[in-house]
């Protein structure tokens, strides 16, 4: 019971840190990035500042054979943009992008309408803001804004575009400064035609290198850089280094009261059984047969102890993911989120290899003590 109790608070707490894994990607690779972006070189490093000398074409050539490809979802155009966004006697910098919104409903699934409505169309006189963005201008869905914006030649560009709705996602720092308008929208704002990146969707993370190979087929590398999502994820790479150093440090303090227990449990049995260990090396056992008995029933705790505790572990994470766990804002996030439970075979097979490992490590020095008594000794214990 001391392993299997062990087992249920690292499975709960390793599948906790799992879901917050599989959760965050999905909300990382579904409201911004995409699984892979394709780029004119450089442009995460100086397009940014200047996103006109760092411009695709519209993709319509390219756009078949890249949705042709296994395992790809939608493949999708965006200009990036940024200006100032005005209201009434309020104004705001803002970041945009220009997007598609028929290809871009499956990638950005995980951007959540607060309030109002998407955008319908690649021309329509609209915008989405971030709800901090909204908040800054205080502007509401049906209010007319003015988007003002350097073009390509270095002049003044302007529009005023209608508020359509509201959305948060799960980066309030992207919420407070991002907005996104149909893309024809933008390039009639912006004066110039294509995009700063291609969008693409796949089926699974676990595809994203495989389809790069395949694009590094086609796409030339002097023309087109392939930028896998995880490149770009630096939040999430954070946040997985410090939850995996976290986790260890939770498996570390399970082992070692693991170990303790079972130890103390093992040298008790040894006390207990002195007469019976003494009887088998009289009768002529060898003493590392007797070492062996002790490891092999540390091993059997610790079998039975991480089968019964990953058992108890998928029930009440079945239970709690059911109901699930209430939890506030992270830093970086405005809203809280419910979170769940999420078991993996990983993480099944981890369990049971610590249970096992500890056990065995918590009886090797009893079996030796075990081992090593001496006969005379162990048959008069009791007497």
């Amino acid at each position: 019971m001391t392993v299997a109790s062990g087992i249920v608070a690292f499975s709960l707490a390793s599948g906790f840190i799992a879901w917050i894994f599989v959760d965050m990607r999905d909300s990382t690779v579904r409201s911004q990035l995409g699984h892979v972006q394709i780029v004119r070189p450089d442009y995460f490093d100086k397009g940014i500042a200047d996103p006109y000398g760092f411009l695709l074409g519209d993709g319509r050539e390219q756009f078949p054979k890249l949705a042709a490809l296994e395992g790809v979802v939608s493949v999708t155009p965006r200009l990036a943009f940024s200006g100032l966004a005005s209201l009434g006697d309020a104004t705001v910098s803002f970041i945009g992008e220009g997007v598609s919104p028929s290809g871009e409903k499956p990638i950005s699934a995980r951007i959540n309408i607060d309030v109002g409505k998407d955008l319908q169309g690649d021309n329509e006189a609209a915008v989405i803001l971030g709800e901090g963005l909204a908040d800054s201008l205080g502007a509401k869905v049906g209010d007319r804004i003015v988007l003002l914006v350097t073009t390509d030649k270095g002049g003044a560009g302007a529009v005023e575009v209608e508020v359509a709705g509201i959305f948060n996602t799960t980066s309030k720092e992207f919420d407070d400064h991002a907005l996104r308008l149909p893309i024809q929208r933008a390039r009639t704002l912006m004066k110039v035609d294509g995009a700063t990146a291609w969008v693409m969707l796949l089926e699974s993370h676990l595809l994203t290198q495989r389809v790069i190979e395949q694009l590094r087929s086609f796409l030339p590398s002097d023309g087109y850089q392939l930028v896998p999502w995880s490149d770009l994820a630096d939040f999430y790479n954070k946040t997985v280094t410090l939850f995996k150093s976290q986790i260890q440090v939770v498996k570390v303090i399970i082992g070692l009261i693991i170990v303790l227990s079972i130890s103390n449990t093992q040298t008790m049995s040894v006390l207990e059984r002195t007469t019976e260990i003494g009887t088998m090396l009289a009768l002529g056992q060898k003493r590392g047969i007797v070492m062996r008995l002790f490891i092999l029933e540390g091993l059997l705790i610790g079998l039975l102890g991480g089968v019964i505790g990953i058992s108890i572990g998928w029930l009440a994470a079945q239970g709690i993911s059911a109901v699930g766990i209430p939890m506030p804002p992270a830093p970086g996030m405005a809203h809280g989120f419910t979170g769940a439970v999420l078991l993996t075979r990983e993480i099944a097979v981890e369990s049971v290899v610590l249970a096992v490992t500890t056990t065995l490590l918590a009886s090797i020095l009893p079996a030796f003590r075990a081992s090593r008594l001496n006969i005379v000794d162990a048959l008069r214990y009791n007497q």
